[in-house]
């Protein structure tokens, strides 16, 4: 079985920073990690591949930081990896990050399963793999919760709104999945060693065979045109409670706050 696992280096979830002018994530300078629900597909992945036999590569899109997150997964178990890396990449939406990713999976032809995580921290858009399905033509399924092998086709249970829908897809197809699916394990010692030796390939627009006018953020048909921080502006009163006294005196604000909206 040959599977493909597409994963995402994302900044530290409170570190997450915007450009005022690109209206893109700052992305430099910042303490990235593997998009934590990659991790689930990822343990999927290595599941089936003891389970079934085969082999698992590990792709992202981004800059040469990357490889970091691409590392930590072969030091978990996958077997192989892909860094997409080029300054035409830069700046992708979901759309244009599909299609980059399409031109990847296409290089990499044949596979019978691509596992995505349910969505990345930074973007949380869930777009990605449904647009990879759709570029490639590959039956899909979303919110997967449960995978099994049933006469050559994948038995997907997926979540839906009040209970779970069960699909079989023909192969090769593409599934996301949610936490339920598995508990991610932790890289292991000759999975480091491994990940240490391991040349990483990198892939331009050009060994793709990519249109560039379709890649980052020329390729992108949705833009980021303003980002600002909310600000909660609040009047009210504040009483620091003491004492007895103070205690009193707040208690009878509140009552006569509520009297006056007429709450009571």
């Amino acid at each position: 079985m040959r599977i493909i696992i597409p994963i995402k280096q994302v900044p530290e979830t409170s570190n997450v920073k915007m450009d005022p002018e690109t209206g893109t994530m700052v992305r430099e300078g910042v303490e990235s990690i593997i998009n934590p629900l990659d991790l689930y597909s990822i343990e999927l992945g290595i599941r089936l591949k003891e389970q079934y036999g085969g082999e698992i590569i590990v792709v992202s899109m981004g800059p040469p930081k990357a490889q970091e997150a691409l590392r930590e997964a072969i030091a978990m178990g996958c077997d192989d990896a892909v860094l997409l890396t080029d300054r035409f990449f830069a700046g992708a939406d979901t759309f244009a990050t599909s299609y980059t990713l399409t031109k990847a999976m296409e290089k990499l032809k044949p596979f019978d399963l691509i596992i995505c995580g349910e969505r990345a921290t930074d973007g949380d858009t869930a777009q990605v793999g449904p647009g990879l399905a759709a570029l490639l033509g590959l039956p899909l399924s979303t919110f997967t919760s449960r995978i099994e092998l049933e006469d050559g086709c994948i038995k997907a249970t997926r979540l839906i709104e009040g209970g779970y829908e069960v699909l079989s897809l023909p192969t090769p197809a593409l599934v996301t999945v949610v936490k339920e699916i598995s508990d991610p394990r932790l890289p292991t010692l000759r999975g480091k060693q491994k990940a240490k030796k391991l040349e990483i390939k990198k892939w331009t627009a050009q060994d793709m065979e990519a249109d560039t006018a379709k890649t980052g953020l020329k390729g992108s048909p949705t833009r980021v045109v303003k980002t600002f921080n909310p600000k909660v502006a609040r009047e009210g009163k504040l009483i620091e409670v003491k004492d007895e006294k103070t205690l009193a005196q707040a208690v009878d604000e509140i009552i006569s706050l509520l009297k006056e909206k007429a709450a009571i």
